[in-house]
């Protein structure tokens, strides 16, 4: 396969966000019905057993995937996702995806902001500016003094940070370690966390939830599989900006499916935080071209 073929890691980044997209509907309907706990757990053992599966098939087998000289910063990555997985379908059944997504937008410009005192990397001033911008947007989504301010308005924005340190850990990670290694570790320390917790909320699924549980699975796992394509095809400097897709279709996916209300102040927010991001990604890349120029 041609490695940078931009045409093709783009069509992978908006497939890959459109099954995520359909997942995080189908978990906002099943965590609406059942607890989130259980739920994620479900759908980590499936994901676990698809980390399994397709580090046996590497060469080296599951003993290289395993491979690690940090150990603990592995584990601590796959408890941090997990748990922000959870915070975040918490979300969906307390705000909807629309809004819920419309604030979790922000993790890439929070990645931006914490990737100084985290990784000791340089922001600069067109950084800055652009999570400035950011914040405002979801300042303008929230809208503090212009209505009664929710509680639960603040359930994706620590998904949003908890997602941005767990891309952070995940960067410190690659110095070290294969992203196949990584991989392995984030499915299968996820799983291993959330069933010492997940049984003691565990509920009889009922009818046809089963069916919709076992394509949560398959989205999940068929999300994960997309990803991997996309950056196989592509740098993630290139697919990067198109994963902001996933909000165009939970957006729509709300209205049509949940009968959720896209409100012009919500939409004005997240667009800010849209373009910041893009900003902020497309100057990121251009400045690693600065710095590496092409041999």
């Amino acid at each position: 396969m041609q490695y940078n073929d931009a045409n093709r890691g783009i069509a992978l980044m908006i497939a890959t966000t459109f099954v995520f997209a359909v997942q995080d509907g189908i978990s906002q309907y099943l965590a609406s019905e059942y607890n989130v706990v259980m739920i994620v757990m479900v759908r980590y053992w499936f994901f676990a057993i698809f980390v399994i599966t397709l580090s046996a098939c590497r060469p080296g087998g599951i003993r290289a995937a395993t491979r690690t000289t940090q150990p603990v910063l592995q584990i601590l990555r796959g408890l941090l996702l997990v748990a922000e997985i959870c915070v975040m379908v918490l979300a969906f059944t307390l705000l909807g995806l629309i809004e819920s997504h419309a604030i979790f937008t922000l993790y890439p410009l929070l990645i931006a902001a914490l990737s100084g005192p985290v990784l000791t990397e340089k922001v600069g001033w067109r950084g800055w500016t652009a999570i400035a911008v950011g914040f405002i947007g979801v300042l303008i989504i929230l809208r503090p003094g212009l209505r009664v301010f929710s509680i639960d308005a603040l359930v994706p924005l620590l998904a949003a940070l908890m997602f941005a340190l767990y891309g952070l850990l995940t960067r410190r990670a690659a110095r070290d370690d294969s992203a196949a290694t990584s991989f392995f570790w984030t499915g299968v320390a996820g799983a291993a966390a959330i069933t010492c917790i997940g049984p003691f909320f565990w509920a009889s699924l009922h009818g046809t939830d089963w069916i919709w549980m076992g394509i949560l699975c398959v989205t999940g796992v068929g999300g994960h599989w997309l990803l991997i394509k996309t950056y196989e095809a592509a740098e993630a400097g290139t697919v990067q900006p198109f994963a902001y897709f996933q909000l165009v279709f939970a957006t729509v996916i709300g209205l049509t499916i949940f009968r959720e209300t896209l409100d012009p102040w919500t939409a004005a927010g997240a667009g800010l935080i849209v373009g910041a991001g893009v900003y902020s990604l497309l100057w990121e890349q251009q400045r690693k071209r600065k710095v590496s120029p092409a041999l």
